[in-house]
């Protein structure tokens, strides 16, 4: 059994993806080809957000909206310590100050009234992470930003197609930034992402960013990255755009039948709390455990593999140590301890499903 099965995703998507490729290879235009307009146009409709900016990765998406609100150094940028380096990474890189605010012990998204404390002087931006593929709690976190006067990213990497208040994910805030990483809900099959905002101004900031600086050929306004998509990235995308809503369907069911299942046979296992006025299109399911290793080690006897979305929480990783205390956000300390990632993608079959949760099961014993 896969983790995330690709192959089956390839094999139901070959025709359409093939042909989209090949389009590439006869236009020959590998670098801002016609299907980047298009994929950015298509996604800025789904989403409903004014503008789309296809980027080399999630990663460079957050650079370039940093660098594009114009952070300075020792600016600080409020965010989650349960997630992915690249959110403090790109921080950091800009020149900033990753302020870390403890999570929801049952979301594992940042704690919105945790966050008006943490505010200074010095704060630059707002930074939450839609983790696991569910937004965190953006009415809160956006009141907050509107009486302080500050924007708001969401790292939406993992949550592109998960609605919160029946508004898409990547449209709830100053910027939205999400990922074609492989693996995730829409991917390519390589690096890519993408950048929204309904901000004109910030919009073409972004697009000047992402090519150096340009505002026109070798005209150079402002510092800039080399962060374009490829075509054939972009390409890929659209291959898979048809299907979609389809594969957003069925994680949603997918994720309602992997709680009732494992409710019923494993009933004193700790879940991941949806919250009723969103969804969560799970890019990763997630559950708790106790004694990690030994449960992952049972289950890999048993032929299902797992993952930890994450083992530490940032201000305990060596390169962002200097920014929090150890003993700090202690409930994103204890998730990163007990969280376990079974398999999830659109592909699963139910007995496949049925499998897993039998594993666990006996593994938890």
């Amino acid at each position: 059994m896969d983790f995330i099965d690709l192959k089956s995703q390839y094999a139901a998507l070959r025709d359409n993806i093939n042909a989209r490729i090949q389009r590439v290879l006869d236009h020959g235009q590998y670098i801002m080809g016609p299907e980047v307009a298009e994929m950015e146009t298509a996604l800025a409709a789904y989403t409903g957000a004014a503008h789309c900016i296809s980027v080399a990765s999630g990663t460079e998406a957050l650079l370039i909206c940093l660098m594009a609100l114009g952070l300075e150094p020792g600016d600080e940028v409020i965010t989650s310590p349960f997630t992915f380096a690249a959110t403090a990474e790109m921080i950091v890189l800009a020149g900033g100050v990753p302020v870390f605010v403890d999570i929801e012990p049952d979301t594992a998204n940042i704690d919105a009234g945790l966050i008006e404390a943490a505010i200074t002087p010095r704060t630059r931006a707002i930074m939450p992470v839609s983790l696991y593929g569910q937004v965190a709690n953006m009415d809160a976190i956006n009141a907050i930003a509107a009486r302080h006067g500050l924007p708001v990213i969401e790292d939406a990497a993992q949550s592109f197609g998960a609605t919160y208040q029946g508004r898409r994910s990547c449209n709830l805030s100053t910027f939205g930034c999400t990922s074609f990483f492989p693996s995730k809900p829409l991917g390519c099959y390589g690096d890519g992402g993408a950048i929204f905002t309904s901000d004109t101004a910030l919009a073409q900031a972004c697009r000047e960013i992402r090519v150096h600086g340009q505002s026109q050929r070798y005209l150079h306004t402002r510092l800039g990255v080399g962060g374009r998509m490829d075509t054939l990235q972009c390409a890929v995308v659209l291959g898979k755009l048809d299907r979609f809503a389809w594969e957003i369907e069925r994680r949603l069911a997918l994720g309602e039948a992997y709680r009732a299942k494992l409710r019923a046979a494993a009933p004193g296992l700790e879940l991941l709390t949806v919250r009723p006025d969103r969804d969560c299109v799970w890019a990763q399911y997630t559950v708790f455990v106790d004694d990690r290793e030994a449960v992952q080690a049972r289950l890999k006897a048993a032929g299902i593999p797992t993952a930890v979305h994450y083992p530490r929480p940032l201000h305990h990783q060596p390169a962002y140590a200097r920014f929090a205390p150890a003993d700090a956000c202690p409930h994103a300390v204890a998730a990163a301890a007990r969280v376990m990632s079974l398999p999830m993608s659109a592909d699963l079959t139910e007995a496949q499903q049925d499998e897993v949760v039998a594993a666990l099961a006996r593994a938890l014993g």
